[in-house]
């Protein structure tokens, strides 16, 4: 693939996996609404356009993340229980069971010997040793255990833009900080950085 080929499709990879994100942003803070009928049109906008990036992922990538899979499929769960009930409660919940299910996931290969994020991962980080994909499954599954927790403290303590927020100023950036916390670690255990992207961390 030439370099322009890849720029597109990581362009492409972007777009699908925060773009329902900077929507729900967006109509969040900039619709001329009222505080309720702002919560369901941004958690409605949020989930149709999950439902179209996991279309175009299909189309123009040949396939659906597993995550994307799992993370879309509770958007539209936990979006449709907002919409239905008018309870922003639902959406707000929605990021720790993420977050929990990605973490038992990870502990369950730990346990049983099986590094399940290098079947997701294992094209970005490319060189990776066995040790090292043992260390990786740890850290991210302790990261999205706190996550959960930290998730369940926010909603249940602040307002509904306090909680926008968060996801939007706390839990991006301590995501992404969180992945290149881990690069020293990758380069010891055969990290190749010619091929590997370590850039793209997991996405809720």
């Amino acid at each position: 693939m030439s370099a322009p080929e890849k720029e597109a499709s990581a362009g492409l990879k972007a777009g699908i996996e925060y773009g329902p994100l900077i929507l729900f942003f967006a109509v969040n803070f900039l619709a001329p609404l009222g505080p309720l009928t702002r919560v369901l049109v941004a958690t409605g906008v949020f989930m149709a356009a999950t439902v179209v990036s996991m279309i175009v992922s299909k189309m123009k990538l040949g396939r659906i993340s597993p995550m994307l899979w799992m993370s879309g499929a509770l958007v539209v769960v936990f979006g449709g229980l907002t919409l239905y009930f008018h309870d922003e409660r639902f959406i707000k919940m929605k990021p720790t069971i993420v977050y929990a299910m990605f973490s038992a996931i990870l502990f369950f290969g730990l346990v049983t010997g099986r590094p399940l994020i290098q079947m997701v991962l294992g094209s970005v980080y490319s060189g990776l040793t066995p040790e090292g994909w043992q260390k990786l499954t740890r850290n991210w599954a302790i990261f999205f255990a706190f996550m959960a927790v930290l998730n369940e403290a926010v909603w249940r303590n602040s307002t509904w833009d306090f909680w926008v927020g968060f996801k939007l100023w706390g839990a991006m950036p301590l995501t992404l900080g969180f992945a290149v916390a881990n690069i020293p670690m990758l380069l010891k255990h055969g990290l190749n950085t010619e091929e590997a992207k370590v850039d793209e961390p997991p996405v809720e």
